[in-house]
């Protein structure tokens, strides 16, 4: 049987806080989140990973149709392998060359080399991005945004340069998530984000 605790506050290694974040913690062996509960110290990634517990799992991703999920979450791999230095073109299918640049990241960072984009593989992949941030990672983001703003919400440019706008808009998606509504797209914020929480 699972009971139910609750983390009053989770800091991460990314500087990213999740507030009041409900887990399921067994009765027969306990959670990181449930020993630091008990006044337990806990070191932050145990609690960093205890934390995505809450959320839906990481996108398993692999060459093909990937019917399971949008394909923005495609995209969103594709603009983080270009800000590790892939070349790819972002068009959310993944082809040879997405598994090939995913292939390549997991071999670079000793993960398991197989074009499958598991839960290591995102936490290592994922970049940490804010206000005043660049790139393909903040691309991602916006291309995020988008995504759940097509019914009318607002929509950004996806230009790659966190601004205003776009902290804005991530504060708002933390808040509704129960996060601290810091503005910084961490480990915890980005998997909300290629999840597809909170969508259309």
């Amino acid at each position: 049987m699972t009971t139910k605790k609750t983390i009053g506050a989770i800091v991460l290694a990314t500087g990213t806080l999740a507030a009041g974040i409900a887990l399921p913690v067994s009765t027969a062996a306990a959670t990181p989140a449930a020993t630091a509960a008990a006044g337990t110290s806990v070191t932050g990634q145990a609690l960093r990973l205890a934390s995505a517990q809450a959320l839906q799992p990481w996108p398993v991703l692999r060459q093909g149709a990937n019917s399971t999920w949008p394909k923005v979450t495609v995209r969103s791999l594709q603009y983080l392998l270009n800000a590790r230095g892939a070349k790819l073109t972002v068009d959310g299918v993944f082809g040879p060359k997405t598994k090939a640049a995913l292939v390549a990241f997991q071999r670079a960072h000793r993960l398991t080399a197989n074009g499958v984009t598991s839960a290591k593989t995102w936490s290592v992949l994922v970049v940490t991005v804010k206000l005043g941030s660049k790139g393909p990672a903040v691309r991602a983001v916006q291309d995020q945004a988008n995504f759940r703003n097509g019914r009318g919400g607002v929509t950004l440019t996806v230009d790659g340069i966190f601004g205003p706008k776009t902290q804005k808009w991530i504060r708002a998606f933390q808040a509704a998530e129960g996060f601290k509504a810091d503005g910084v797209v961490g480990l915890l914020t980005w998997q909300a984000l290629v999840t597809e929480s909170l969508s259309g």
